[in-house]
């Protein structure tokens, strides 16, 4: 009877509850979720476009940051669609195997996210303290090889976890008390001793964060010990916003992370919405807000955005104008054009003797 029940329930779905207590607000709640969604698509997709498109930024640094924005384009993809399905249109079920599914992204992207930082900030401990041997030892090909390594490790420590979670037999109502398949919520379903995955999940956890947290640290340290040691006070400020970015994504990352597992694992009087609300903003803030941390603080992110703008408003004003007689166009460009390529030019500082036809030529010129 219990064989034929654990092949039965295990193949049930299980329901998602969205944010507990909260159900008359979900739609209300649903605003900032979309919003941030759209904006991570947005400002990722807008970071991976420049880093292709331009060759200037075809160096390990920002092969890196495009690492980071495919995979904050993952962890979005994987939890906000759902979420908003719940809260749109009380869509709460989920399969079990899309469940676990869903679990895995999130796990190894998180495992492999810590890895790509641990990366970068390796690259900047070589760009500063090494540079005569940055080239040699960074290399493109080699760039990729760790992008890869840190996919491999992720995948490879999440894969035997999935397959402790899926052994379980989940006999009880399943009801999760979230937006998305969270790992505790999921675990405290089952009607077996879960403590092989609970020791398993809790040893990687330790290794993989603890391991990656320990050498980013170090590495910083170097990296700090080796800027103050620089005569100039401008070139040790340069090297100080250098790695700024890096380290807010680094704190973002770490601390967001830390705190959404406690509070999972230790409610400190808080109430359920709370808690969830806290997980679900982790998984959706940090993707809106790291491209426009490096927008910012990176110039070279920054002007290749607008270069790609700009190049796309150029293509666009060229199709437009196709159809124009000759002094409607020149009239429509000195009007409303010209002002816009104006604002683009100084934003990605070009030389102030280029013309604005000059610089609509430039931009709606293919590279060759």
């Amino acid at each position: 009877m219990s064989t034929t029940n654990r092949s039965n329930t295990n193949s049930s779905p299980f329901l998602l509850m969205g944010i507990p207590g909260l159900e008359a607000l979900h739609m209300w709640i649903s605003i900032p979720f979309c919003f941030t969604y759209i904006m991570s698509l947005l400002g990722n997709s807008m970071v991976l476009l420049a880093v292709r498109l331009e060759k200037s930024l075809h160096e390990p640094m920002y092969y890196f940051i495009s690492m980071l924005a495919v995979i904050d384009l993952i962890f979005s993809t994987a939890v906000v669609p759902k979420m908003l399905g719940i809260f749109w249109l009380d869509s709460r079920e989920i399969g079990f195997e899309a469940c676990f599914i869903q679990m895995f992204f999130i796990h190894t992207f998180t495992a492999v996210e810590s890895g790509v930082l641990l990366a970068m900030s390796f690259d900047r401990y070589i760009a500063i303290c090494r540079p005569l041997r940055y080239a040699t030892i960074l290399t493109s090909s080699r760039t990729l090889q760790i992008g890869l390594l840190s996919l491999a490790r992720g995948a490879g420590v999440m894969v035997p976890l999935m397959c402790l979670l899926t052994s379980l037999p989940y006999c009880r109502p399943r009801v999760i008390p979230h937006s998305y398949c969270e790992h505790m919520a999921v675990v405290e379903l089952a009607c077996a001793d879960p403590a092989a995955s609970d020791l398993y999940s809790l040893t990687v956890a330790t290794l993989l964060v603890g391991t990656d947290s320990v050498f980013i640290t170090l590495s910083y340290g170097m990296i700090l010990r080796s800027v103050m040691r620089l005569p100039s006070p401008k070139a040790r400020l340069k090297a100080l916003r250098t790695c700024g970015s890096h380290v807010s994504i680094i704190l973002l990352f770490y601390i967001g992370g830390l705190l959404s597992m406690y509070l999972q694992m230790f409610s400190f009087g808080l109430a359920p919405h709370i808690q969830v609300l806290v997980a679900d903003f982790y998984l959706t803030v940090p993707p809106m807000l790291n491209p426009l941390i490096y927008g910012m603080k990176v110039k070279q992110i920054q002007e290749g955005i607008f270069k790609l703008l700009g190049r796309l408003a150029g293509l666009s004003i060229s199709q437009a104008d196709e159809d124009r007689p000759d002094a409607e166009r020149r009239r429509h460009h000195q009007i409303i054009i010209y002002p816009i390529l104006e604002s683009v030019r100084s934003a990605v500082n070009y030389p102030p003797e280029m013309s604005i036809s000059q610089r609509l030529e430039r931009e709606t010129t293919p590279d060759v």
